[in-house]
């Protein structure tokens, strides 16, 4: 088997390590696990002036591809922490999905039909690429601590800190931090040590994934098959990688033996079977098991968990590591207000209450899609039967079809203000993330709403629309003007009208919108979003 190149890491002794035992090391933030979600959040945090300790038990990355599927939203993220454009360039672009059943095409979709999006709707990018663009940009940070082989094997809770055990090759050493934020994964032992559950349900199916090498002119699109030719009875998916790598997964019967289905001469007959054809190398072979699971709590005390450590969904619908990084750019600019005394702890809350009915949501949908692809019981393959033969014939059909809906951010349920009484027939409401929009010429200036907004900092913004009553904003917000040579889409898309506002919050979601905004009304919104009052 083809075995991809793996970025590794040497272990380096930290002064922490040299200290007192009884005098150790304190942090304003740890974040444990160097993976998209715990990169990713390190970064954000070190980009608002806080230091971040960031620790991982391994000393590589490049285990496998795992996740591959990022979302417009996720490269949106990335583009404010300084890596989008590395992910596009390397990624795959796509938005065009098809649905078989059979040898026969049910129909098409695509996810992002609308020009005037600087980022598309997805790109396949392999995990190992995305984590080694993500250490790039943390080495650029000096305020990102980052030490490869150190395992946190204790966790003790004070009243205002938490009391780390770091294990090293060479030995355990202490360390204080005001908040932790557990990022380490599926397994993660401080979800563990945190006497945390974890509960939900775990499928029987099993899926096989293979990477394989190969020169092919398939297009980039994401292909489903419902009970193909080439594999009866089960399910299958093809997306391209970069690279000329091809990720394939093939449903297998519940009671398979993993050990024996993934050895590659028992694999490479089923991938021949699919293509037609032999011609191609194995990168990776894995198994793995649906499963929906969560924390009750995503907050313990002064320990947060965020990404697999807090939920896991199934992978079809790219929920898994889009959704941790919403968690991430959730939890930043929270713990920054809270760490500078801007804010109260209690907003620390608010993390909870988002995102655990986020993954309550990506669950839902995870278990519906897995459900229709791996009927549990004779209704069920009788209902999906019935439903694929429904969408040969009728639109309505197809909408039931569900080869695993695609990840889009959630919208999260936030107060309304009294602005929100006023007729609005359109626009993100509040709580949704801020739609893009291409600007008009702005000599040296940005050219997509997205790119405004991270020139404001990413901080609290006040989207004004022009020709309407002027409004100073309060201190220490940023302000995007947009004008009538702004163009048609912009005003289109947040349905403005002269003096339209919309107040958002630093991680691009709308906290309020006003038709006729007054000082006092931006007030209490920012408040309100800030946890204030």
């Amino acid at each position: 088997m083809a075995q991809q190149s793996k970025t590794q890491f040497g272990y380096r002794r930290h002064p922490d390590q040299d200290r007192a035992v009884t005098d150790p090391a304190g942090h304003p933030v740890v974040v444990v696990g160097a993976g998209p979600v715990g990169l990713s959040l390190a970064i954000d945090l070190a980009q608002r002036g806080q230091p971040v300790v960031l620790l991982d038990d391994a000393d590589r990355i490049g285990e496998g591809s795992r996740a591959i599927c990022f979302s417009k939203r996720a490269l949106e993220y990335w583009d404010r922490l300084g890596a989008g454009q590395r992910m596009v360039d390397k990624g795959v672009v796509w938005s065009v999905g098809k649905i078989f059943h059979g040898a026969s095409q049910l129909y098409q979709f695509n996810l992002l039909p609308e020009q005037g999006h600087k980022r598309p709707a997805f790109i396949n990018l392999q995990q190992f690429h995305a984590e080694a663009y993500l250490v790039d940009r943390v080495r650029e940070l000096p305020a990102i601590d980052l030490r490869w082989r150190n395992k946190v094997i204790g966790l003790q809770q004070r009243n205002d800190h938490v009391v780390l055990t770091i294990e090293t090759p060479d030995g355990p050493y202490p360390m204080h931090a005001h908040y932790v934020v557990a990022c380490d994964g599926a397994r993660s032992s401080l979800r563990q040590m945190a006497g945390a559950e974890f509960a939900g349900q775990v499928f029987e199916d099993q899926f096989l994934i293979a990477d394989v090498r190969m020169t092919a002119e398939f297009p980039t699109e994401r292909w489903f098959w419902f009970d193909p030719p080439f594999h009866a009875g089960r399910s299958a998916l093809l997306h391209k990688q970069p690279d000329d790598i091809w990720r394939i997964d093939l449903q297998l019967d519940p009671d398979a033996d993993p050990a024996v289905e993934k050895r590659p001469e028992n694999v490479r007959p089923r991938i021949a079977r699919m293509l037609g054809h032999d011609k191609f190398d194995f990168e990776w072979i894995s198994l793995y098991k649906f499963q929906c699971r969560r924390m009750d709590k995503f907050i313990h005390g002064r320990v947060m968990f965020a990404g697999d450590a807090a939920h896991q969904v199934s992978p079809f619908g790219a929920r898994g590591a889009n959704s941790g990084l919403e968690d991430a750019e959730n939890l930043a600019w929270k713990l920054d207000r809270v760490l500078h005394g801007s804010s109260p702890e209690a907003l620390l809350d608010t993390y909870h209450v988002e995102r655990s009915a986020a993954a309550d949501e990506n669950i839902r949908e995870s278990t519906r899609s897995t459900d229709f692809m791996a009927p549990g019981s004779r209704q069920e393959a009788r209902l999906r039967k019935a439903v694929l033969s429904l969408a040969r014939e009728t639109e309505f059909g197809k909408r039931m079809v569900n080869g695993g809906r695609l990840s889009v951010p959630s919208t999260y349920d936030t107060p309304l203000s009294t602005a929100d009484t006023e007729a609005w027939r359109g626009g993100p409401v509040p709580g949704a993330s801020i739609p893009d929009a291409p600007l008009g010429a702005r000599p040296g200036g940005p050219t997509f709403l997205t790119e405004a907004f991270i020139q404001t900092g990413t901080r609290f913004t006040l989207l004004a629309f022009a020709n309407g009553a002027a409004v100073d904003p309060p201190d220490g917000i940023g302000v995007i003007h947009i004008g009538v040579n702004d163009g048609d889409l912009v005003w289109t898309r947040y349905d403005a009208e002269p003096g339209t506002a919309y107040l958002l919050r630093p991680d691009g979601y709308v906290a309020a919108r006003f038709r006729h905004p007054t000082r006092a009304a931006l007030d209490t919104a920012l408040a309100r979003a800030a946890g204030i009052n």
